[in-house]
């Protein structure tokens, strides 16, 4: 009997070796060489038949906006930048059991159930047509119209899309596919390589919209290799606490829409419900005003967000001072509280400081620089800011206060939810009066700590 030989391939690039070495040779990513089978080479396929391609002037091209489909729920179309487009390919990734199978169901549900009646398949590679008939009945959905699939061979699923011609499929998960075109098992990097590029072909060729769901790694990242989010149109991230009952979804790569953008949902016994104003989540509701505590106008995607962060400074009790921040970049908040020692004598070399954005949100951009600044400043000297004030603006090594894009978007949210003072950089002070809001612009922290013992 002949010895089946093995060969290893990266999970980062896809490339192949035939032995094992600690760096990838073609994209020198460490320790991401995976054994696997050697592939034999595929001679039928299920391909999609490309029209011959020649190059075209670009300016005789007529560029069309793509018509869009909206799924039925409010805060996934925005994620999705207005809806699914035909033959679009959308990867979600989230942890065990955070609901990402139920939010797609509830997808092919409302899209079934609308008005123009659109063909939605469901094939599930982990549990029975029984199962998710269940959760289906449990979530009271009117899901009459949805077909279920228990299968996990491509070339069997390839042939029943060929037959039902849905135009919107949902994977449940890529994971758990495989082709009989492979030797290695499901799961392997070759075999979602495969699978996922099989698939995004059969969409392209078809314009049926397919929706995979993703395993995600320990580390956070969907398992496979690192070409699956390269070769579908959109990468969405399913995130939250377990112990908390909202979920975030987060656009991270969208070839039809922004990147970033934030779509918050709050899991109920009926399913995954659209949370309409997600800033209430992310303001604690204190009773009165709290030192430490400063109100964030932030941006998620194109949405303006109001996120209260917190700090904590307390005398330190080791003799290195500890530094945390959740939500937060870490080294910017050392950052951060070097340029107060230094521009606004605001010592902290012998404190413990701890910064957290409240709600589990996660913020990168620097126009929280102003909002963490001065819950620093207001724990330490035990001063609060009351609670109708709102800030944000980016603070620059030499002290100045620089201004934040899309600055009276911020402004008007805040005005919504009934804050009536503004902390905002001068370049970002609205030319027009804002009734109903006080908008304080300044240039430098050292301005913002002074403003702070006033207000």
């Amino acid at each position: 009997m002949a010895r089946t030989k093995s060969a290893y391939v990266c999970s980062d690039c896809g490339a192949s070796a035939l032995q094992w070495f600690g760096a990838c040779p073609s994209c020198g990513a460490a320790g991401t060489l995976v054994e696997t089978r050697a592939e034999k080479p595929a001679t039928q396929r299920h391909r999609g038949v490309a029209p011959e391609s020649r190059p075209q002037p670009l300016g005789r091209i007529e560029a069309r906006e793509a018509a869009r489909t909206p799924v039925g729920l409010d805060e996934l179309d925005r994620v999705l930048g207005g809806g699914l487009v035909a033959g679009q390919v959308v990867l979600l990734g989230g942890d065990p059991g955070i609901g990402k199978s139920t939010l797609l169901l509830q997808a092919l549900a409302a899209l079934a159930a609308s008005t123009t009646g659109i063909a939605a398949l469901y094939v599930s590679g982990e549990e029975s047509v029984e199962q998710v008939a269940l959760r289906a009945r449990r979530l009271a959905l009117d899901a009459a119209g949805v077909q279920l699939l228990a299968e996990i061979q491509l070339e069997r699923i390839l042939d029943t899309l060929g037959t039902t011609r849905p135009q919107v499929v949902v994977i449940d998960s890529i994971q758990t596919l495989y082709s009989d075109a492979l030797q290695s098992a499901p799961g392997s990097v070759a075999q979602v390589r495969e699978c996922a590029a099989q698939l995004t072909r059969y969409a392209k060729h078809s314009g049926c919209a397919v929706l995979l769901i993703g395993h995600v790694t320990k580390e956070g990242a969907i398992a496979g290799p690192r070409v699956l989010e390269h070769i579908v149109d959109s990468v969405l991230y399913f995130e939250g606490d377990p112990h908390s009952s909202f979920r975030l979804v987060r656009a991270i790569k969208n070839r039809f829409g922004a990147v970033n953008e934030l779509g918050v949902f709050a899991m109920t016994e009926r399913g995954l419900r659209a949370v309409s104003n997600p800033s209430a989540l992310f303001l604690s509701h204190h009773g009165a005003d709290v030192a430490g505590a400063c109100v964030l106008a932030t941006l998620e995607g194109t949405r303006p967000l109001l996120v209260e962060i917190q700090a904590l400074v307390d005398a330190a009790q080791a003799p290195s001072p500890r530094r945390l921040s959740v939500g937060l970049e870490q080294t910017r908040l050392a950052m951060l509280l070097a340029v107060l020692h230094r521009h606004a004598q605001i010592a902290t070399i012998d404190q413990d400081v701890f910064v957290n954005a409240v709600g589990g949100v996660r913020i990168s951009e620097p126009a929280a620089d102003l909002a963490v600044s001065l819950a620093v400043v207001s724990s330490l000297t035990d001063r609060p800011v009351p609670r109708d004030v709102v800030m944000f603006g980016e603070i620059g090594l030499a002290g100045e206060v620089r201004p934040a894009p899309r600055g009276q978007e911020r402004l008007r949210e805040a005005l919504k939810l009934g804050f009536a003072r503004a902390i905002v950089p001068r370049a970002n002070r609205p030319k027009a009066a804002i009734p109903g809001l006080e908008v304080i612009a300044i240039e430098r922290i050292e301005q913002a700590v002074q403003l702070l013992r006033g207000l």
